[in-house]
C-alpha cells in the first residue's frame, strides 16, 4: 500500500497544523513541498483550489482542508487523545473571525484595511484565549489537544507580525502557551526544511 501523498508549504499555518497531527499520529506520508508561485500540476489536478495542505490517499481520495486532515489522521491513531479537545465552535472562531482580522492586520496593504482596527479585533479574541488559559494549562484542559494545535500556528503568525508589541501585552498565560508550543519537539520536527518537489 502506497503512503498518502502530502502537498505542503513549510510556512503555511494550515499546513503546519496538519503536519503536527500527521506527526503525532505517526501517519507516514510522502511529503511533497510546494512553492506557492509554482504549484505542481499533480496537486492542482487533485485539488483545483490550489491551497495546501492536500492529502491524496492511495485510493484516490483527496483531503484538502487542514482540519479534515487533522481529524482523518487522528482517527487512525490519537496517542495523546487530541480529539477529546476537538472544540468545533472554538476552532471555527479561530478559522473565521480571528483569521479575518489576522489577514487584514498582517496584510493591510493587500486588503486595503486599517491594521490598527483589525489588530484590535483580533486582540479581543486573544483575550478570550487568555481567559481560558488562566483556568487551565491548555485550551481544553491539562494537556495539549486538537484545539491547541489547530489554533497555535495562527497565534504564532499574529505574534510575529509585531513581536515587540505582542510581548508587551498583558497576556501572560497566552504568551506562556505560545512559547511552549514554539519550543516543543513536535513543532521543531514539522518545521524541518524540504526541497521543492518536482514531478519526475
Amino acid at each position: 500500500m502506497a503512503e498518502p501523498i502530502l502537498y505542503s508549504f513549510r510556512r503555511c499555518p494550515y499546513a503546519m497544523r496538519a503536519r503536527m497531527a500527521l506527526a503525532i499520529s505517526e501517519t507516514a506520508v510522502e511529503h511533497r513541498e510546494v512553492v506557492l508561485r509554482d504549484k505542481p500540476e499533480a496537486m492542482l489536478e487533485a485539488s483545483p483550489k490550489g491551497t495546501v495542505p492536500v492529502v491524496v490517499l492511495d485510493d484516490g481520495t483527496v483531503i484538502d482542508e487542514s482540519i479534515d486532515v487533522m481529524r482523518w489522521s487522528l482517527g487512525q491513531s490519537d496517542p495523546e487523545d487530541w480529539l477529546s479537545g476537538d472544540d468545533r465552535e472554538f476552532i471555527a472562531m479561530i478559522d473565521g473571525p480571528f483569521k479575518h482580522h489576522l489577514d487584514r492586520y498582517k496584510y493591510s496593504t493587500r486588503h486595503d484595511s486599517d491594521p490598527a482596527e483589525h489588530r484590535a479585533g483580533a486582540y479581543a479574541i486573544l483575550e478570550q484565549l487568555e481567559e481560558r488559559l488562566a483556568q487551565s494549562r491548555y485550551l481544553c484542559g491539562t494537556s495539549r489537544s486538537m484545539a491547541d494545535i489547530a489554533t497555535f500556528p495562527f497565534i504564532r503568525q499574529f505574534a510575529n507580525t509585531d513581536r515587540e508589541w505582542f510581548d508587551a501585552q498583558p497576556l501572560p498565560h497566552l504568551q506562556r502557551w505560545l512559547g511552549e508550543h514554539l519550543e516543543s519537539g513536535l513543532f521543531k520536527q514539522i518545521m524541518v526544511k524540504h526541497n521543492q518537489w518536482k514531478a519526475p
